[in-house]
């Protein structure tokens, strides 16, 4: 039977395990939650990447990254490439969307994305405008909340299905007259034409796009665009509301700017109602300056607390 100590620390071996099991068992039943930290943390790995524009060595390595951290996190990963020519010299340069499918089972689904490539050049720079630009709030932020989601959004309940989905070549600018959003283009164009053929397996109920939202100085207004469009307005009024919920004062409930982003041909071309989340007052926009130290764990978790409060919300 063995002593009075023998039988003492077997019952407190078995009490800790009873106390670590419930804990467990209690930490799972608990719902996923957002950690700025660890956003900032993703943020920090793609800034080590360097520069990050289309066709170049450092999107590659960014690519294959997303595709790991996103499968290891259980999502389901898939490519779409396009190629487009480069203004100044004319050579083709491959492009690749991704969309990583969370409950591919479920038929009504929505869309959030960012865009993933950084501009060529600082060009707004007053000093170096042919310089380094790293990107790391304009490209890498909302790439940042996006893999931080990914694990609340595994275990997302409830009837809807979420994408996300990373596009190439917003900003592959090398000349005032170039376009934006080549690759959100190429996303809606592809998802239109399926709708029309019948071929589209599922259908976006709505979208949000997430750019620069990692700012120090965090004011998210609402874009106009997406607070005229009739039917993105309650996109934007889900998310605003679920930032008064929680008490998020970085969403700023008024109109401000008109932002013409990824979530322009997502609505116009793809018939997706999609809202843009941007804090557009950024001093360090399109320059050298855009560095770790314009951006903070606290406004990444504002932004991602808010997204994940409004996921969570839908019927």
């Amino acid at each position: 039977m063995g002593s009075r100590a023998d039988i003492g620390r077997r019952s407190a071996a078995w009490a800790g395990w009873a106390w670590a099991t419930a804990a467990a068992t209690l930490a799972a039943a608990e719902p996923a939650a957002f950690s700025g930290a660890r956003a900032l943390g993703h943020l920090e790995a793609l800034a080590a990447l360097g520069p990050r524009p289309s066709g170049s060595a450092g999107m590659e390595r960014q690519r294959e990254l997303l595709v790991a951290h996103f499968q290891a996190a259980g999502g389901r990963v898939s490519r779409q490439p396009f190629q487009v020519r480069d203004r100044r010299g004319g050579q083709p340069v491959r492009m690749e969307n991704l969309v990583v499918e969370w409950h591919p089972d479920r038929a009504d689904r929505v869309l959030i994305g960012a865009h993933y490539d950084t501009r060529p050049f600082p060009d707004r720079d007053p000093v170096d405008p042919r310089g380094v630009f790293l990107g790391v709030n304009d490209g890498g932020s909302g790439v940042a909340v996006l893999m931080e989601l990914a694990a609340a959004v595994r275990a997302l309940p409830g009837p809807v299905g979420v994408d996300f989905v990373f596009f190439d070549a917003e900003e592959f600018v090398v000349a005032p007259r170039d376009p934006y959003c080549l690759g959100s283009n190429h996303f809606a164009r592809q998802y239109a034409a399926a709708v029309q053929a019948g071929g589209q397996p599922h259908r976006y109920r709505c979208g949000v796009i997430l750019d620069m939202v990692a700012d120090r100085d965090l004011e998210i207004f609402q874009e106009q665009h997406s607070v005229e469009w009739p039917d993105t307005r309650p996109v934007v009024t889900g998310l605003w509301d679920a930032a008064a919920r929680l008490g998020v004062r970085q969403f700023v409930p008024r109109p401000k700017h008109t932002v013409e982003d990824d979530h322009v041909p997502l609505r116009m071309i793809g018939r997706i109602p999609t809202c843009d989340v941007i804090d557009f007052d950024y001093p360090a926009w399109h320059t050298t300056r855009d560095t770790l130290e314009q951006c903070s764990a606290e406004s990444l978790e504002a932004v991602g607390r808010v997204v994940l409060e409004w996921l969570r919300g839908l019927e």
